[in-house]
């Protein structure tokens, strides 16, 4: 496979993440498997929390793919390398830069940062896992139009819609 492909197939798979990572943190982490994200979202002393078990969920099929792109399809290479690579930015960024969970070296105030804090912030201002706000990452809107949609969802709820 030649290197512009290889390159190409990493960086999809790496952008591909963000909708991914979206849908499943919308859907099952607020959905089905609530029970393991409801910790992320509550106050706690511990070092770890029921909801860093997803992140060994989501490292089996990137291990996977690596592992038969190492030995089967040489495509599956860059698309797990991808999704690691995702993965290491999310765990350094969500965990480090915005819940302070170790030590970054990053202040987090530079624009692209600071718009990425506000978000994952306001997404927190619920504490249950109907009503919240922004479920992505990379890709966020702005603090104001996140306030206008959680002010939004606010008013409906208490309204009985």
């Amino acid at each position: 496979m030649s290197m512009p492909m290889m390159i190409l197939l990493f960086l999809a798979a790496f952008l591909g993440m963000e909708a991914f990572a979206w849908a499943m943190h919308r859907y099952v982490m607020h959905g089905l498997l609530w029970t393991w994200h409801r910790s992320h979202h509550e106050p706690h002393d511990g070092v770890l929390e029921k909801n860093d078990l997803f992140a060994v969920v989501f490292a089996a099929p990137a291990i996977i793919l690596i592992a038969l792109g190492l030995h089967v399809w040489a495509w599956a290479l860059p698309v797990g390398l991808g999704v690691t690579a995702y993965g290491m930015v999310y765990f350094f960024f969500h965990d480090g830069l915005v819940h302070r969970r170790f030590p970054t070296g990053i202040d987090g105030r530079s624009g692209f940062w600071t718009r990425r804090i506000q978000a994952h912030r306001l997404h927190h201002a619920v504490r249950t896992r109907e009503g919240c706000v922004s479920f992505g990452f990379l890709w966020v809107r702005s603090a104001r139009a996140l306030k206008a949609e959680l002010s939004q969802k606010r008013g409906s709820s208490s309204n009985g819609a």
